[in-house]
């Protein structure tokens, strides 16, 4: 008999400001993690979809985020119509943190824990600039570096998770 691995999901968005019914979704990243093997999808701008969701997600038996009950999730609900909670389990590794002595946001946590980032001090209001600077100069670096940022936060709750010994 072949035990089934699991397939760990991480999901973070990048977004045009807080509101979510003023801003729009620029990023949605997800990591997939499944034994050895690991995958990160980014869907950006007007790719970003339903569909194109449901396929980064597809073979996920759980899908883990950072603050993602209180932002990714509602905002991805707002702007896409669509409940995650619905069609997958879900884990906000920030309580996690919290049951542990960790408060603050993502970055401060991965500090505390020394998971490193190549791209040190950068947070989401410069993910936000660099949106613009992308859609009104037509910047392809500063898109790439927002996707290497979206690329770091995904892997980075992998690594997070495993720190804190969630299952």
């Amino acid at each position: 008999m072949r035990l089934r691995v699991k397939c760990y999901a991480y999901l973070d968005i990048e977004t045009t400001g807080l509101s979510w019914s003023r801003c729009d979704l620029t990023v949605v990243g997800v990591a997939t993690f499944r034994g050895p093997s690991t995958q990160v999808r980014q869907l950006v701008g007007d790719d970003i979809s339903v569909e194109g969701l449901f396929d980064c997600l597809k073979g996920a038996d759980e899908v883990y985020t950072y603050n993602g009950s209180r932002f990714d999730l509602p905002f991805i609900r707002q702007k896409l119509r669509l409940d995650v909670r619905a069609h997958f389990r879900h884990t906000d590794l920030m309580y996690d943190c919290w049951r542990q002595g960790l408060k603050g946001g993502l970055k401060v946590v991965e500090n505390r824990l020394s998971i490193p980032r190549r791209l040190v001090g950068m947070d989401g209001f410069m993910a936000v600039r660099l949106w613009w600077e992308y859609v009104n100069g037509n910047d392809t670096g500063a898109l790439q570096t927002l996707l290497e940022y979206n690329r770091e936060d995904v892997t980075n709750l992998h690594v997070l998770r495993e720190k804190l010994g969630v299952a």
